[in-house]
């Protein structure tokens, strides 16, 4: 199996505990927890947007979604092993009538996870699937400052609470995506200035608009033909953040061999690997004739006992493996429940009923037991100090009623000093 290699994800601080009056603390108990981690473990947070929005219904949003009832109740699971959220602003949905976004909801949505200590993504910016029916018919210049402008107004009005956007998703076959029967616009202004123009595009309005923002590429598409994406677009100057890599394993696990492959692949860009779209099916498994998943979407596709059995086993084989890489900085799975999971597929972590599987708690038993430091009493030296080693990720020292933060930033040893009561 494999396992985690300490030097990539684990690191030492020296803390040097002082008095009030900056003499050290000699001897003293103090008690030292993790509060976060610093690798991104996230979920798309589709299903709280009713909650935080303090609507009395479901959320219209892509993937379905829990009462506000059912969510709150989520919530507690959600916020038990994810510290990344993921909100849709797929622009159909988003902007129905031009001029008419839907940037209150989403922004509300985007605070309440925020407040909550969790980090938020948007998803995406640009994307030729869900794209407007206003956009349809306009000239093609229209379209690409209708889409500038759309990046603009996103990245500015989120800015305070979003730090990290797939800036355009799916661009190895946006400019010859033909399943619909009228292309669609986005389709359309790809095929016009080509792959990499329309990436640039996206990148560059983002950037101007928010330099400080995670800017991701993302993409379904696992082939070489990505690769060669990248390779131009990085060819061209075209400054990415982070790549993301879709996982969406309907049809089987990948395996560890498989996923490590793919990894080292795409590790070649030297850029941090996003695995922006991870799922495993806790039913039968899709055909592996069945090319587009979109094509696979039974009347009934129910959870079973062995399947999730075999779920659990499998997600934390993939979550090991994926930290065993040092090039992957984050990883999003698609999903917390199965109620409106995609495709209807039982590849939620929770059941539609709202009791968590047993990949829920093998992927807790990893990010809060496993690759974490509970509360644990040491003691200081004679110079008042306790080496502290863990997972990369914050931390707080507690000692004679004081509270103090720091954190585990790298692999090396480091040092800090805390000084309690001042």
């Amino acid at each position: 199996m494999t396992t985690v290699q300490p030097g990539h994800r684990r690191g030492e601080v020296l803390i040097t505990a002082l008095d009030a009056d900056g003499q050290p603390l000699a001897g003293r108990p103090v008690t030292v927890e993790q509060r976060a981690h610093a690798f991104g473990f996230g979920c798309i947070g589709f299903d709280f947007i009713a909650v935080a929005d303090e609507e009395t219904g479901p959320p219209p949003s892509a993937s379905g979604g829990a009462s506000p009832t059912g969510a709150a109740q989520l919530a507690e699971l959600f916020f038990d092993v994810f510290n990344t959220a993921t909100l849709p602003f797929y622009w159909g949905p988003f902007e129905p009538r031009r001029g008419r976004p839907d940037t209150g909801r989403l922004h509300r949505a985007a605070t309440w996870f925020a407040d909550r200590g969790c980090r938020v993504k948007g998803h995406p910016l640009v994307w030729h699937t869900l794209a407007p029916d206003w956009l349809r018919d306009l000239p093609t210049e229209e379209v690409e400052a209708a889409v500038r402008a759309r990046i603009r107004r996103e990245v500015t009005d989120f800015a305070d609470v979003i730090d990290a956007w797939d800036a355009i998703n799916e661009a190895v076959i946006m400019p010859v995506f033909s399943n619909e029967q009228q292309r669609n616009a986005i389709t359309r202004l790809a095929a016009e200035r080509g792959r990499v123009a329309t990436v640039r595009l996206a990148f560059s309005e983002a950037r101007a608009t928010d330099p400080s923002a995670t800017l991701v590429l993302n993409d379904f598409d696992m082939s070489a033909a990505y690769e060669s994406l990248i390779e131009s677009v990085l060819e061209a100057g075209v400054q990415v953040d982070a790549l993301g890599l879709q996982s969406h394993m309907h049809q089987g696990y990948w395996g560890e061999e498989k996923t490590l492959a793919t990894l080292e692949r795409f590790a070649r860009f030297g850029l941090p690997l996003h695995l922006t779209e991870t799922t495993l099916v806790s039913g039968r498994l899709m055909p592996p004739e069945i090319e587009d998943l979109n094509d696979y979407q039974p009347a009934t596709w129910p959870s079973t006992p062995a399947g999730e059995q075999r779920q659990a086993d499998e997600i934390a084989r993939h979550y090991r493996t994926l930290l065993s890489h040092p090039a992957v900085q984050a990883v999003t799975y698609w999903g917390l429940t199965d109620d409106g999971a995609w495709l209807g597929a039982p590849s939620g972590l929770v059941r539609a009923d709202g009791t968590p599987k047993p990949a829920y708690d093998a992927l807790r038993d990893l990010v809060k037991r496993e690759w974490w430091l509970p509360p644990t009493t040491m003691r200081t030296d004679d110079a008042g100090r306790v080496m502290v080693s863990g997972f990369l990720g914050d931390y707080q020292l507690h000692s004679g009623g004081q509270t103090k933060s720091f954190a585990i930033t790298a692999s090396g040893p480091a040092r800090a000093t805390l000084q309690l009561g001042a």
